[in-house]
This record gives C-alpha cells, structure tokens and sequence, in this order.
C-alpha cells in the first residue's frame, strides 16, 4: 500500500485529505509543521509528499530543498494558494513533480497522485522502447544493450515523453515538465532537443520510428514501433 505524506498547516484541509487518500486506498498520514513532516518522513518514509509552502515553522521550498539535497528522490506535489508563475517555476527548479494551486478540485488531486505513484512504479524497472532500454531511476539509456550518452535535458525530455507514451505531447507541456517554462527558452529549443536525441537514438534520424512528430501539436514516444 502506498504511503502519502501530507504536510499542510491548515487542520481541517489536512483531515480531508487524509480521509479522501485512505478512501482510494492509500495509507496516509498529516502533520501541520516542517520540522514534524521531517521527523515523520524519517519515522515513516513515504512513497508521496503532498506539500504546502506556506507553513508555520519553515517555507516548504526550504523543505523541499532539503529534501533533494540528500538525494531524496520522493514525488513532491506541491499544493499552495500561491499561484503566481514565479513561485510555481521556483518550485519546479527546486525538485517539485507537480504543483496543484488552492482551491483545487478534489478528483483532480486525487488524478494527480495516482498518476506521480505510477511514475514512480517504473522508476526502478527498465522501460522497453523499440531497440531502447530506459531506466528512469537510474537515468540510463541502452541501444542495443550498449549505454547512450545523454545530455541531462536530452534526458529529461526522453522521461517527460516517456510519462504519456504513444501519445502526442505538446511542446508547451514539455517546456514546462523539462524547462519550467523558463521565459529565457524558446519553444525551438524543444525541436533542436528532439533532433539531437534523434541522432543519438534513432536508427535512420531522418526517418525516425520512436520520436516521432505530430503536426501542429508536439511529439510523440511509441513504445510498439510501426512503419511509417
């Protein structure tokens, strides 16, 4: 049973939640401090942390910091009543997987979780691309049983694809999953990713059968190649 951390200040929102998460059958926990969700993700590691910025004792961007800082690779969900893209940027540069603002819709929460949990399922466990091997957890790429060096953003691009494989995936979303919707990159910075990924992945880039191009939309990673 998955366990999910929720680190919020305000009791009643807490209590709810715990009660919604134990409802989809998820074992789940609440404290209202930073130095209590420390002690208690120590205490009882969590698969998930559900994490409010704005708590009493410490900002959770600290929190979060910290966390990544040991090398902690825990999903984080942030979820704050602050909703300027400045704050939500900085929460993704910090190490965030996602950032859900208040008032939120409660089935899209809930969405949200289970979608971080199934990321983190393959974290460990090799993904069959075609002629690749993708190991997420480990950020290694294999062709042909034989390493492929990547970039770090090449990578992450691959992993941001690979999270809704055989479907077209905007470029807006992958600024914004690899980039953090840095206003400093342009949205041609995807496409130059994409070739170069192409020329190191792809057995003819100029035909490719994984990354392939959806007009008008983005890309799109297909796990079962077909011919074009």
């Amino acid at each position: 049973m998955n366990r999910v951390l929720v680190v919020e200040d305000q009791a009643d929102l807490a209590r709810g939640l715990v009660e919604n998460l134990e409802a989809e059958g998820y074992e789940a926990r609440a404290c209202g401090t930073a130095r209590d969700g420390a002690l208690m993700a120590s205490a009882w590691p969590p698969d998930l942390i559900i994490l409010d910025l704005m708590l009493p004792d410490c900002s959770g961007e600290v929190i979060l910091a910290d966390l990544r800082a040991r090398g902690a690779e825990t999903p984080v969900l942030i979820l704050s009543a602050r909703s300027d893209e400045a704050t939500k940027v900085q929460g993704f540069r910090l190490g965030a997987d996602d950032y859900v603002t208040k008032p939120f819709g409660l089935l899209e929460l809930l969405a949200r979780v289970a979608n971080l949990l199934r990321r983190k399922a393959v974290v460990s466990t090799g993904v069959q691309v075609g002629r690749l091997t993708v190991f997420p957890g480990a950020r290694r790429v294999l062709c042909d049983s034989h390493e492929v060096e990547l970039r770090p953003k090449e990578l992450d691009l691959l992993l941001a694809l690979l999270e809704q494989p055989n479907r077209a995936v905007s470029r807006r979303h992958l600024l914004k999953a690899v980039w953090g919707y840095d206003s400093s990159v342009e949205s041609r910075t995807v496409d130059w990713h994409v070739a170069e990924l192409r020329r190191k992945l792809e057995a003819d880039p100029s035909h490719p059968i994984v990354l392939r191009t959806v007009r008008k939309v983005g890309y799109r990673l297909d796990l079962v190649q077909s011919p074009r």
